[in-house]
């Protein structure tokens, strides 16, 4: 019976991992030298994983700045068909002990599921405690989250290859952290290797692993039955504050075991009735709304796109695409209004 890390390696996960890592990105060079090479593509990737010789690719960082500035880091295409094959792997070993309201990054759920569950919760519910985590990604601590890996992936190989991505990605997000010191820190721990890169699949998967002691200790000990997360931001319903008060402090406890932070000053017991700002939405129990925010970066989004039409710089295909993405979002909230004004705006 082949190991972990030989199905890993073999020419068919190979060759699943370049289809899924390629969706929607044919138009990209990178993609396409790599699709005009494919089968000589993947047996050198098969031959350097198998040999273990495999070394990543640097990435080529940008900053997307749509809601919030972000830094983006991409791993070139070969790499990326490599986090496909790996995840492919092992998320099974993972995915079935996650807890049912993780939302992100997950088959059959996503971010109108979560909505969906936060109205859910907020007709069911008197107050919610909203959280999110201080420079989540910048913080994640590799020695932690590698210790997270081996209680569940036994193959050391796999776990090398593992390693292997996790020390490309040092370094790639320090401009954007910020040092935070913890009990029992020495001088040291300014040094330890943390942060995973936006962009990569492993990193989206690896979120979920790492905050997964979180989620158990949320359902299990504070024995909160209302509960959502996505990604970095979590919500928890209680029909008093008092509770969602002494369930904050615990959290805060708790984060800083995996050497995270909370924003203090968001995390604020509120009653439902006031709308709650949760994934580009403003959610009520009986109607949601698109934060205006959301509204104008892709106001200014779609002028750029229409004037790039009129122009004849791409064609009306391109251009129908953005729009059916955006409408199909933002039709999960009361927006025919927006809606309309925003496609008057720009004279379509």
């Amino acid at each position: 019976m082949p190991t972990d890390y030989q199905r890993l390696c073999s020419f068919a996960n190979l060759y699943q991992a370049f289809r899924r890592a390629r969706r929607g990105k044919r138009g990209q060079e990178d993609v396409a030298h790599f699709e005009r090479n494919l089968e000589l593509e993947l047996w050198s990737l098969h031959d350097e994983l198998i040999s273990l010789r495999y070394l990543p690719g640097p990435y080529t960082s940008f900053y997307r700045t749509e809601a919030k500035r972000r830094l983006i880091s991409a791993a070139p295409f070969r790499d990326r068909v490599v986090h496909h094959a790996l995840v492919a792997v092992i998320e099974p070993r993972f995915e079935r002990c996650f807890i049912y309201d993780s939302y992100a990054n997950r088959v059959g759920k996503g971010v109108h599921r979560a909505l969906d569950r936060c109205t859910q919760y907020l007709r069911s519910s008197q107050y919610v405690l909203p959280c999110d985590v201080r420079q989540f990604f910048p913080s994640i601590d590799h020695a932690i989250l590698r210790a997270q890996l081996a209680r569940r992936v036994q193959d050391e190989q796999v776990l090398w290859l593992s390693d292997r991505i996790l020390e490309t990605g040092v370094g790639v997000l320090d401009e954007m952290y910020e040092m935070v010191w913890f009990p029992g820190d020495d001088l040291l721990a300014a040094n330890r290797s943390r942060g995973l890169p936006l962009g990569n699949l492993t990193s989206q998967f690896w979120a979920n692993v790492y905050l997964d002691p979180f989620d158990q200790f949320v359902k299990r000990q504070l024995k909160c039955r209302r509960y959502v997360r996505y990604v970095d931001d979590f919500l928890l319903f209680a029909d008093d504050k008092p509770t969602l008060r002494a369930w904050r402090e615990q959290i805060i406890a708790f984060l800083g075991s995996l050497r995270l932070t909370l924003h203090e000053e968001r995390a604020q017991a509120r009653p439902v009735t006031e709308g709650l700002p949760f994934l580009g939405f403003v959610v009520y129990p009986d109607h949601r709304r698109l934060k205006p925010r959301s509204g104008r970066a892709f106001r200014r989004r779609l002028a750029v796109l229409a004037q790039a039409y009129h122009a004849g710089r791409i064609d009306r295909a391109r251009l129908d695409a953005s729009v059916r993405g955006w409408v199909a979002h933002v039709a999960h909230g009361d927006t025919w209004g927006l809606r309309r004004a925003v496609f008057r705006s720009v004279g379509l």
